[in-house]
C-alpha cells in the first residue's frame, strides 16, 4: 500500500505564493507520472500540472506561468510552486500518482486526501 501526504496549502491573498508539497511512503520500487489536481466547491476535479519521472512537465493553460511542477524522486516527493495566485485558483489541491511497487509490477494509480488553498481577493 502507498499513502500520499499533501502539504503546504492554506490562506493567502491574491498575488501571494504558496508552496504544495505531497510525500509519497509505503511499499514504492518506483514513481512514474506524478500530478497535481484541483477542485473546486460544485466543479469537477481538474488536471492542474504533471510531471514524468524522468521531468517532462504538462501545464493547465490556466496555471501556464505561474505554476511550477517538480519533484525529488530521491524523496519521493512532489511539489507545486505556486505564484501569482488568483481568487479562481481556490480550490482543494490533490496528489496523484503511479506507483509500481516491484520491476514486474504494472503501475497502480493513487490520490492522496487533499490539501485545502485559499486565494482571497
Amino acid at each position: 500500500q502507498v499513502q500520499l501526504v499533501e502539504s503546504g496549502g492554506g490562506l493567502v491573498q491574491a498575488g501571494g505564493s504558496l508552496r504544495l508539497s505531497c510525500a509519497a511512503s509505503g511499499s514504492i520500487f518506483m514513481i512514474n507520472t506524478m500530478a497535481w489536481y484541483r477542485q473546486a466547491p460544485g466543479k469537477l476535479r481538474e488536471f492542474v500540472s504533471d510531471i514524468t519521472s524522468g521531468g517532462s512537465t504538462n501545464y493547465a493553460n490556466s496555471v501556464k506561468g505561474r505554476f511550477t511542477i517538480s519533484r525529488d524522486n530521491y524523496k519521493n516527493t512532489l511539489y507545486l510552486q505556486m505564484n501569482s495566485l488568483k481568487p479562481e485558483d481556490t480550490a482543494v489541491y490533490y496528489c496523484n500518482a503511479d506507483v509500481r511497487n516491484s520491476d514486474y509490477a504494472p503501475p497502480i494509480n493513487y490520490w492522496g486526501q487533499g490539501t485545502q488553498v485559499t486565494v482571497s481577493s
